[in-house]
């Protein structure tokens, strides 16, 4: 197989420059690994809290993502979620989520999202873990491994399996990311690491960056990015995700 490279275009300072991404060697596929957040739903519309002081539709973010606000209020968690789920129905994937499941046409491509919606699946993405739960699935309050597939609004009455109350399949402030030791696993064999449209100041999700292979080039798409401490060996581009990954000729 002929190994010609990644082929990427690095906006900065008003100039383009065409890079050459080291290429690998001595593997039949090249693994591109992504982490997407909030930045690349928000163009589909779907609504974010991170430039709303805190605030998510109107609602602190610890009163419907924590689970002390569960205990508190289960009632206004499940009607919150049960909003953002039948928002799912009318909202679709935009440009940057359909560029990322085309890669899978040429490359292995793995997808590690902060996002709970589905739209990376529904642009037609295989490989996708969510590291923060998944809307369209319930589980029970008791044991989040009794999770089952779910598109209807969840009330208070439905119960799981076990006979706890159903809730959403989200991982909430304070409660562990299961699925992070598998992104460590994907992150620690990437050939390219893309960040699209997340702020990077969430954990344990931001400390991926710490696992990415020291020969990885690591390419960040989002508007914000300039606000970002981040190393030095991380490239910008300075955009929005159905626009930035038009800089990207993979």
């Amino acid at each position: 197989m002929i190994n010609r490279g990644f082929f990427v275009y690095h906006f900065s300072a008003n100039k383009r420059e065409k890079l050459i991404l080291p290429s690998t060697k001595n593997r039949k596929m090249k693994n591109i690994v992504v982490l997407t957040g909030a930045g690349i739903s928000a163009e589909s519309g779907i609504s974010t809290f991170r430039d709303s002081n805190g605030l998510w539709e109107n609602h602190d973010i610890m009163e419907v993502a924590s689970i002390d606000g569960w205990h508190r209020n289960p009632a206004l968690v499940l009607e919150f979620y049960n909003q953002r789920r039948r928002q799912l129905k009318n909202v679709m994937p935009n440009a940057a989520h359909e560029y990322l499941a085309k890669l899978e046409e040429k490359y292995h491509v793995n997808i590690i999202t902060q996002n709970v919606d589905n739209l990376h699946e529904k642009a037609g993405s295989t490989q996708v873990i969510h590291l923060h739960g998944e809307l369209t699935k319930a589980c029970s309050e008791k044991n989040k491994s009794l999770a089952v597939d779910w598109w209807d609004d969840i009330v208070l009455g439905d119960l799981a399996e076990d006979g706890a109350q159903l809730r959403p399949y989200i991982v909430w402030f304070g409660e562990a990311v299961p699925m992070m030791e598998k992104a460590i696993e994907l992150v620690l064999q990437a050939d390219l690491f893309l960040v699209i449209g997340t702020s990077l100041q969430v954990y344990p999700a931001a400390s991926l960056l710490d696992f990415v292979p020291n020969n990885c080039p690591i390419y960040y798409i989002d508007p914000k990015a300039d606000e970002i401490n981040y190393s030095s060996k991380i490239n910008t581009i300075r955009k929005t995700a159905t626009e930035g990954v038009k800089c990207l000729n993979l």
